[in-house]
């Protein structure tokens, strides 16, 4: 069963997101002038920067390759990406492009006011996977989308798979258009 109880409340928790810096970069270089990194070739090919300012990780490579995370909102993106321009610059690298970013993922979280049957759901959802056994949530693939929702019997959610803030809207109305005729 489905019952309404609050309104539908969505927020975007981490952004996952890839650009590149089109220069090559020094790493040890890098390392060994900035304190807020780490750096370990033999284990992995990439330098971890940490930001404090907005608060996100970087995965920088030699090849100018970057891989973000951690930023809540693309202007939060836009700021780590500035801050990584910065601090390679501190080793020479003259950054000439404004690098092109590409969200690879959004997660998100919230409340879509409505108490869940999970076991229901489970039985009458196709791609829905639901072990209470092992979790409490139910994991449900939303057909024609990049969409993959947990479900929580109170009505919590978590959706991570869309690229845009437009995709992750429609992504949540689908949802709830779908347990509202399953109800």
């Amino acid at each position: 069963m489905v019952e309404e109880k609050k309104k539908v409340m969505i927020k975007i928790v981490n952004i996952v997101c890839s650009s590149s810096l089109e220069h090559d970069v020094h790493l040890v270089k890098l390392a060994e002038t900035l304190t807020n990194t780490e750096y370990n070739p033999e284990q992995f090919p990439g330098l971890v920067m940490r930001i404090r300012d907005p608060k996100t990780s970087a995965l920088i490579f030699s090849s100018g390759k970057i891989v973000l995370t951690g930023a809540t909102s693309l202007k939060m993106v836009r700021e780590s990406i500035n801050q990584i321009i910065k601090n390679v610059a501190k080793i020479g690298v003259k950054v000439k492009v404004t690098p092109k970013i590409t969200v690879q993922n959004m997660v998100a979280s919230g409340q879509i006011g409505m108490v869940l049957n999970l076991n229901m759901l489970a039985m009458k959802l196709e791609n829905a996977e639901y072990e209470p056994e092992q979790f409490p949530g139910l994991v449900y693939k939303l057909p024609g989308t990049r969409a993959t929702f947990l479900l929580f019997s109170n009505g919590k959610i978590v959706c991570t798979g869309t690229k845009s803030e437009t995709d992750l809207r429609d992504a949540v109305r689908k949802l709830i258009l779908t347990l509202k005729k399953v109800k």
